[in-house]
């Protein structure tokens, strides 16, 4: 049977699709523009620590999990949770969409129902991500949210510095993370 290259075209992406299907403990192939952040897939698990001038400080265990699907973009999911007792404190999910360019743009939705959109930069060398928030929606107080991602030792940490219409852009959150 002859087939031409145009049907190969579209036959070629389906049987790698069904290829998946079939055998969904395979992951696709990175997409070049998630190569240069490949170092953070996979799944982190840490400890980290709270504060703002409006609430007592407190700390609390956590995981990150960064994920992939062939496609331009990192999907991100994370949950905290109290290290006494073990009960759920925060999560959120997003997508990190880098560019060739070194730039960043990432979406996350809060289990508060705040949303954020960022842009930024990330660096090959240091291994590092810098976002600045472009639009925070659904939240009355918090004005600029802003994340810092840093691999140091195998390690990955980050700091969220938060600025609210009563305080000004300052360190909320930090942790660090193993990978598992």
């Amino acid at each position: 049977m002859y087939v031409s290259s145009v049907q190969r075209k579209l036959l070629i992406p389906a049987m790698n699709q069904l290829q998946q299907l079939q055998n969904p403990g395979e992951s696709p192939p990175v997409h070049p523009f998630v190569a240069p952040l490949s170092y953070l897939l996979g799944t982190w698990r840490g400890q980290g620590e709270g504060e703002y001038p409006t609430i007592p400080s407190f700390r609390y265990g956590e995981e990150i999990r960064f994920s992939h699907s062939g496609k331009p973009v990192i999907a991100y999911t994370q949950k905290t949770w109290k290290l006494e007792s073990g009960a759920p404190m925060h999560a959120e999910s997003g997508y990190f969409r880098p560019r060739p360019d070194g730039s960043i743009e990432v979406v996350i939705a809060q289990s508060t129902g705040l949303v954020e959109v960022q842009k930024g930069t990330y660096n090959v060398d240091e291994q590092s991500i810098k976002l600045k928030s472009d639009l925070v929606g659904n939240a009355s107080k918090v004005k600029e949210i802003s994340r810092e991602f840093e691999l140091v030792d195998g390690k990955l940490s980050y700091v969220v510095r938060m600025s609210t219409t009563t305080n000004p852009l300052q360190p909320h959150l930090k942790a660090i993370l193993d990978k598992l």
